[in-house]
């Protein structure tokens, strides 16, 4: 009977791996001392602004490709070429500058700089994910930085926030590594949290 149990509890583990989930997408991310430069810039919005739902410093990213909800099964098939790709690229070099929104509900800053290399890398993303046979949206590459996003019954904020970071024109830097990232993880009512899955770094200028 103890056996039967064991083997029950081991299939049900089974199961439950090839069913499991995770929200998958690839991105760049900007280094410590640019999201600092434009965190200070955010800070009399951050006073001002409470209500809106500002991301986590830690969570500021570029996505690249958009995955959606992938078995946690598939998400090995893309280490291989993604780290193919970093290993051929050099760092591209961008910038945060301005800001806008999108539907007048999400907050976001503008990238300047190498954006022809960054939708370089893109397209090679978005083809080794089709390769792999995994099914995504292929939207258009808009690049941009989420910061925040405005509650329904706040029409105004966002508009307010991006007008006054218009002008906002950040330092460049180099774009380090490329990112695998899951964003299943707290969810819940309380806001989203991304994890790297494995991110690899660019070759050296």
């Amino acid at each position: 009977m103890a056996e039967a149990l064991g083997r029950s509890a081991e299939s049900g583990d089974e199961d439950r791996a090839r069913t499991a989930t995770v929200r998958v997408f690839v991105a760049l991310a900007p280094p410590d001392d640019a999201k600092d430069e434009l965190a200070r810039e955010l800070g009399p919005a951050y006073e001002a602004y409470p209500r809106m739902r500002w991301n986590r410093i830690e969570d500021w990213h570029i996505t690249l490709a958009f995955l959606g909800e992938l078995p946690v099964a598939t998400v090995p098939l893309l280490r291989p070429p993604l780290a193919e790709i970093a290993a051929a690229h050099r760092p591209v070099e961008l910038a945060l500058r301005g800001a806008g929104h999108f539907d007048d509900r999400v907050l976001w800053s503008g990238i300047d700089g190498d954006v022809d290399g960054l939708h370089r890398i893109a397209t090679e993303v978005r083809t080794v994910v089709k390769e792999c046979g995994i099914p995504f949206e292929d939207r258009p590459l808009r690049p941009h930085l989420t910061l925040a996003r405005a509650r329904r019954d706040d029409p105004t904020s966002v508009l307010e926030v991006a007008g006054g970071l218009a002008g906002f024109t950040g330092r460049r830097w180099p774009a380090e590594r490329l990112h695998l990232v899951g964003s299943n993880y707290g969810r819940g009512p309380g806001p989203i949290r991304y994890r790297d899955i494995e991110s690899w770094a660019f070759a050296r200028r």
